[in-house]
């Protein structure tokens, strides 16, 4: 266990603690000394619990959800709570002004499905980006407030809340103590805040938090008032709170201060979505993924189904000949994404087709195991009938088992700050195909699929995934990463899977990744040395990037114990009894 060296003086804890005594029910969790103590925490990358568990970016809000779980929540009361606690202790990319996707499986063995991604607001147009010689503005759908999308996070909340046991004052109250108490802040937290000062000062139109004269320092304690008055009429007037009253005022406040165009009848008319989850066999196993307007479920399913006839483990972990077939299957599916997949609302995606057997051999019959094939000769399939963020891996000592991605895009979103409301909004609108051709900040092409609409939702990558073993609850798993997603998940299970390796191998070995566009492989610094010059002897352009994803998972052990393991790429922290 790696201790963090943050803490705060005796005489300011006792204050710290006093208040919050005096602001709490006997039943709190948060403050010092307490199950999360906001001044004084640890980091711990992987562990095994005999009842529920939890995986997330920060040790604070694991431990809030392990701490929820503990007081008799379930899964799904863990994963609203531990959502709102990474809005405050993650700025990043935790969040209430953005949105994101849940898979679930319950105790009963239903699978559930839950989008809560944003969508364009009422006056959005497909060419609102392009300037009158229509060339595309890809700075206005990164940054300020023209780049937001309806945020979608809380109304998944209380759609999640469905088939959670707590009410959610209590849920949400430990994010509100934090915001309101504060907590002490990492050594990369404070780079991340120092790092995007200008940024905020320059998309917002207000004061912060965030943003203050000096700068910040490891062990400094972030606290956000105003955030905690907005988690307060939260939890207090429930999903109105947010959507309607003087939170989504000061929203469309800020909007017209920024030029942003959401209005109040956006944000009154949001709705999250039950959707059917993805469901297909994999030599036995079991997965479960996101359907559309996340592209992650149908790509990790054509990636999957591509290796399956194949023996890549016999082939060997990280071999050039396991890592080129690999390649090859991220390529297709990806070509596929940019062609067939958006908002199934708005746009026929093809799914029966992207999914079938036949189909994903005959994307196969070019596959060459000697050399690159040139994305430039790889098209998208011939069909007849469409960085920053979040994970949250949960499963409960019922048998819940419950993966969460959520996001805002980039990192710290569009860098706006809604004024009085203490939350940064997201930059989603730049997940659309701006333009044809245009790639966004993934690099990601897209075209009419994904084309901007007023109220539709824009293509995803998030894949929060399931797998189950003799149907029985095996595998929860996600990441974050912009278009890496999908490749890390897939990566992720093919490690488990197929190398037998265990939930900590399986996160922390050196990721790969390929997406049809721009035709090249990235790679991490700690990949394989030899494996990289035979792929450049076979023509491959590699490409090193410092880090792929930030996976979380769980797996349960045939004890029934939960193998759990964080992320050793960030501040990713486990927690669980």
């Amino acid at each position: 266990m790696k201790k963090s060296l943050l803490c705060l003086g005796a005489i300011g804890l006792q204050l710290l603690t006093a208040q919050l005594v005096n602001a709490q029910s006997k039943t709190a969790i948060v403050g010092a000394g307490k199950a999360v103590d906001p001044y004084n925490y640890a980091i711990v990358k992987t562990a095994e619990f005999k009842n529920g568990s939890v995986s997330c970016a920060h040790p604070l809000a694991s431990m809030v959800g392990a701490s929820i779980m503990k007081q008799g929540g379930n899964a799904f009361d863990a994963a609203i709570a531990v959502q709102f606690a990474l809005a405050v202790v993650y700025p990043a990319a935790g969040n209430i002004g953005g949105g994101g996707f849940l898979v679930a499986r319950t105790k009963e063995g239903k699978n559930i499905s839950i989008d809560f991604r944003e969508t364009a607001p009422g006056k959005a147009t497909k060419d609102m980006y392009l300037d009158k010689d229509g060339n595309a503005i890809t700075k206005l759908s990164k940054l300020g407030a023209l780049a937001n999308g309806v945020p979608g996070t809380v109304a998944g909340a209380f759609e999640i809340l469905k088939y959670a046991k707590l009410p959610i004052s209590t849920l949400i109250q430990p994010a509100i103590d934090i915001a309101e108490f504060g907590f002490v802040i990492s050594e990369k937290e404070a780079k991340g805040l120092n790092g995007t000062k200008e940024s905020f000062v320059k998309n917002s139109t207000m004061p912060s938090a965030y943003v203050k004269e000096t700068i910040w320092k490891t062990g400094d304690t972030l606290v956000n008032k105003d955030l905690a008055e907005t988690l307060k009429r939260i939890r207090d007037n429930g999903q109105k709170g947010f959507y309607e009253g003087k939170t989504a005022q000061l929203i469309v406040d800020e909007m017209n201060r920024g030029n942003g165009i959401i209005s109040l009848q956006d944000l009154k008319d949001y709705k999250a979505k039950s959707r059917t989850a993805l469901q297909f066999d994999y030599k036995g196993y079991t997965i479960i993924g996101m359907p559309p307007p996340s592209s992650g479920g149908i790509i990790i399913w054509q990636m999957m189904k591509m290796i399956e006839n194949r023996n890549i483990a016999q082939y060997g972990f990280q071999s050039p000949k396991a890592v080129q077939l690999m390649i090859e299957v991220e390529r297709r599916a990806y070509a596929d994404r940019a062609e067939h997949l958006g908002d199934p609302d708005f746009w026929k995606v093809p799914m029966k087709t992207l999914s079938d057997n036949t189909y994903l051999a005959k994307r196969m019959e070019d596959y060459d195991s000697t050399k690159a094939t040139p994305s430039k000769d790889i098209k998208a399939g011939t069909i007849h009938e469409s960085n920053e963020t979040t994970h949250i891996s949960i499963f409960d000592k019922e048998g819940n088992m419950v993966s969460v991605t959520t996001t805002l895009n980039g990192g710290y979103g569009n860098r706006t700050v809604i004024g009085g409301a203490g939350f940064i909004m997201n930059n989603e609108m730049d997940d659309f195909s701006v333009k044809p051709g245009t790639p966004n900040m993934f690099g990601a092409l897209g075209g009419t699929a994904n084309a901007i609409e007023p109220h539709k939702r824009m293509l995803s990558s998030m894949s929060p995934t399931l797998v189950l073993k003799n149907n029985k609850p095996y595998i929860v798993a996600g990441t974050p990463g912009g278009t890496t997603i999908p490749t890390s998940v897939f990566q992720t299970l093919v490690n488990m899977l197929e190398f037998n390796m265990n939930a900590e191998d399986a996160v922390n070995k050196p990721k790969f990744h390929h997406q049809w566009m721009p035709d090249q492989v990235d790679f991490e610094p700690t990949f394989n040395k030899d494996t990289k010059t035979a792929l450049e002897a076979m023509g491959y352009k590699m490409t090193p990037r410092a880090q792929l994803g930030r996976t979380e998972v769980i797996r349960i052990l045939p004890d029934g114990k939960k193998e759990t393991a964080a992320d050793k790429r960030g501040d990713d922290s486990v927690a669980g009894y």
